[in-house]
């Protein structure tokens, strides 16, 4: 790696309906070129996995041509990307799943008022719950869309078990209360994501698997009162696995459950044995301050990436950094808000 700069995954949902990476993607991306790792958005794995209009998938030939282009475009300036695996689990609606409705660790709806669908702002629905049976399948998928990250030319892939997704579903008791063997104590929460990291390893070598966390993040209304020793004893499972880093959203820019003082990355550093990516409302002072005192190898910054394509060279050279990107153009289907920030003039 160039620098210990890492591009966070962003949802833009720029894929079209086929959610299939196009050359408007390629140009994102390629502007992006000089962090030391992009991590791409997230990526479904799976038709059920789907959950937020137009964003990209990794589970047919199209796709993962699309990402192709992708990948070759970042390897010819010499950047390593990894693919983030996604499975929206109950933050998804049954309109994306021709109207059945979508899969959770447990029937735990969303306590929120509306999610954006394919016909519009619709209210969120109760998940149904995936069957033991069921599971294996899922984290089959996993394994198949890992698999197809490498062939299209990924370095890598990422874990996506944060901010209310799928696997964090799993974790977290708020809203897994199965009382098979996922369900009930930390061990049996963790198993879901421990299956689908070591289906992973059969297709990549640990160095290149990372995973992310969230312990202290409320999106998608997550936080649980045991949340400490949920993502503690996740920590210390996953460095078992020599994994290439584990990414903890640790800082509460993006909103905090309040159920107890925030996680901190000394205590990840406490149970997992590799590098750590520090991520959420880091500024550039406050990311070297991490580095220098060994709380994390590398720092991922998402919302100064939106604006600012150059980031690294801005940071490099003291210049100022554009005006944050506008929420309503995070998500929008054009190039506007999207690949049409300036690059700092060269001296």
């Amino acid at each position: 790696m160039r620098n210990r700069v890492v591009m966070a995954p962003l949802t833009r949902g720029r894929a079209g309906a086929k959610r299939v990476p196009n050359e408007l993607m390629v140009e994102y991306y390629t502007q992006r070129a000089s962090a030391g790792l992009i991590i791409s958005e997230a990526t479904t794995i799976s038709e059920q996995g789907r959950g937020w209009v137009d964003s990209p998938g990794i589970y047919n030939d199209d796709q993962q041509n699309g990402w192709s282009m992708i990948t070759n475009s970042l390897h010819e300036y010499d950047t390593p990307i990894f693919l983030q695996l996604w499975h929206c689990g109950r933050a998804s609606h049954s309109s994306f799943h021709g109207g059945k409705p979508a899969v959770s660790a447990s029937a735990v709806k969303i306590n929120g008022d509306t999610i954006h669908t394919p016909n519009g702002k619709e209210p969120y629905e109760t998940p149904r719950s995936l069957e033991t049976a069921e599971v294996a399948s899922v984290v089959e998928d996993y394994r198949h869309a890992a698999e197809r990250a490498r062939d299209a030319g990924f370095d890598g892939v990422e874990i996506h078990a944060a901010n209310g997704y799928l696997i964090d579903q799993f974790l977290q008791s708020k809203t897994n209360q199965r009382t098979d063997l996922y369900g009930g104590s930390v061990e049996n929460r963790f198993r879901f994501l421990r299956e689908i990291v070591e289906a992973i390893l059969n297709i990549w070598p640990s160095a290149r698997v990372g995973v992310r966390l969230s312990p202290n993040g409320n999106f998608n209304d997550m936080g649980s009162p045991d949340f400490r020793e949920t993502f503690l004893h996740a920590a210390s499972e996953l460095s078992y696995y020599r994994l290439a880093y584990l990414h903890v959203v640790d800082g509460l820019a993006f909103g905090f459950h309040e159920l107890g003082e925030p996680m901190t990355l000394s205590e990840f550093r406490a149970e997992f044995a590799g590098p750590l990516i520090g991520n959420c409302g880091y500024t550039q002072e406050s990311a070297e301050a991490a580095i220098e005192t060994g709380l994390a190898e590398l720092i991922a910054f998402g919302r100064p990436f939106l604006s600012n394509p150059d980031l690294v060279e801005r940071f490099t050279n003291g210049w100022e950094l554009n005006p944050p990107a506008d929420t309503k153009v995070w998500s929008a289907p054009t190039e506007v808000g999207y690949t049409d920030f300036p690059f700092h003039p060269q001296p």
